[in-house]
């Protein structure tokens, strides 16, 4: 494998937004990831489309606030090696049972996530390994006005960056997971 870059780029405008608008959690055994179909000539950055085995559910959280996602570089020239730390903070606001349930149960497995952000880009995090949560509250607050929910932090740890997903909407999103078939693709709040 070369390490030789192909290409430049030129100063970005200035039109991009920042922060997050969902997560969607898919249980790490539902995909297989020699289903996978990535881009145009092979551009392994972009998944065009990942047919499961059987019907696929993704889990929504909508998102507001204090919610981001980082992807870090980890490299050591002593050792030869590189990973990618990929690290998804998320804010769940108020408490309830079946949050609290679902919250025990992300903690106990290892989700891969995919993140929308506010630009309506779509990445999947935790392609090979999953998403391990690696820290955590269940917040009551102290003062009426103070924060009442679920701050968690995913942490995925990857050969490559998250990949991008090949789509802008939710429907595309779904026609990536199901071959085109949208109606098929489950989205639960």
């Amino acid at each position: 494998m070369s390490c030789d870059i192909a290409n430049g780029r030129l100063e970005a405008c200035k039109d991009a937004i920042s922060g997050l608008l969902n997560i969607y959690f898919i249980n790490y055994g539902d995909l297989a990831t020699e289903d996978i179909t990535y881009g145009t000539s092979g551009n392994s950055d972009v998944i065009e489309a990942w047919t499961p085995a059987s019907q696929l559910s993704l889990y929504k959280y909508e998102l507001k606030g204090a919610n981001g996602f980082e992807q870090t570089i980890q490299t050591s020239r002593e050792n030869g090696t590189t990973f990618f730390e990929q690290v998804l903070t998320a804010q769940l606001k108020k408490q309830d049972i079946a949050t609290h349930k679902n919250v025990k149960m992300l903690a106990y497995g290892r989700p891969r996530i995919v993140v929308e952000t506010r630009d309506h880009q779509y990445f999947l995090a935790g392609l090979e390994q999953g998403c391990d949560v690696t820290a955590g509250t269940v917040s009551s607050g102290t003062q009426m006005g103070d924060f009442n929910g679920y701050n968690l932090t995913f942490t995925a740890m990857e050969r490559i960056p998250a990949n991008f997903l090949d789509c802008t909407t939710e429907s595309e999103l779904a026609a990536i997971f199901n071959d085109g078939t949208v109606d098929a693709l489950i989205v639960t709040n």
